[in-house]
């Protein structure tokens, strides 16, 4: 039996599918020698999972490469920037827009935040199972610590994940805590919960990298604090997903103005 060749049209060229964007996590950038390498293993394992995609890292402050610098080195391709950022503050409506537009031969479009998502919830969810929480601490409370921002968009996704985490765990209290900027702090947290009878207080670490913040809000543990969420699995499944999102969103846009408002949506 002769198999049949299709053959291409007359004048029909061959030409090599366009490369995916390149994927430029952002993260905040910190003084504490630890979270450049663990926002590095975080997306180490982005790459195992797509493998031939260019995935960089630009960070709004402190560390090298800064945003810019990032953004400028990608010269006139094409890129999705990925906040490692877990909520809607000034970092994702202002400053990261801020750093687009200054690269105007790119052609890029912005992701939303990673937060809040079911992903995150996993995540928060199995760092503190590592730290000792059971599924028979039913009687026992959680402080969610986070940065903190003056934007009420922010304080409402922590509230969300907060929320979606005391579901996660059977219905137990979740109190979120500041850091910085808004309130309640995490002592405070703390001390409410405690005058409300809990004795069983975990703190999980709703931060993407440890830092000042995040060694501050598990040094006010009364029993114990999770590990921030690293380069948990489900972290870097978050960051493609919003890479996805953003590229299927709309291919070429340059930039997004400051005043875009991500929805706080999965």
């Amino acid at each position: 039996m002769h198999r049949i060749r299709h053959l291409p049209p007359p004048g029909h060229v061959n030409r090599p599918a366009p490369a995916a964007p390149a994927l430029v996590a952002v993260a905040h950038g910190s003084r504490d020698p630890r979270a450049p390498h663990a926002v590095a293993a975080l997306l180490d394992r982005v790459r195992e999972l797509r493998p031939g995609l260019d995935v960089r890292i630009g960070h709004i402050e402190l560390n090298a490469p800064l945003l810019p610098d990032a953004l400028h080195a990608l010269g006139a391709g094409d890129a999705v920037l990925v906040p490692l950022l877990l909520g809607r503050g000034h970092h994702v409506k202002h400053d990261i827009p801020a750093s687009v537009a200054d690269a105007p031969a790119l052609s890029a479009r912005v992701a939303g935040p990673l937060g809040p998502h079911p992903l995150l919830v996993e995540a928060l969810h199995d760092r503190l199972t590592e730290a000792g929480w059971r599924a028979s601490d039913r009687d026992g409370a959680v402080v969610l610590a986070a940065a903190g921002s003056r934007d009420p968009e922010s304080a409402a996704d922590t509230r969300r994940t907060a929320r979606m985490l005391g579901e996660r765990l059977g219905g137990v209290p979740v109190v979120p805590a500041y850091a910085s900027a808004a309130a309640p702090t995490v002592p405070a947290a703390v001390r409410a919960l405690a005058a409300r009878g809990h004795h069983r207080i975990a703190v999980a670490s709703y931060f993407t990298a440890p830092g000042r913040f995040a060694s501050a809000a598990a040094a006010h543990a009364p029993w114990i604090a999770a590990a921030p969420l690293g380069a948990h699995p489900a972290m870097a499944r978050l960051v493609l997903h919003r890479y996805d999102r953003a590229r299927a969103a709309g291919a070429g846009a340059c930039g997004i103005p400051a005043h875009t408002r991500f929805p706080a949506s999965a």
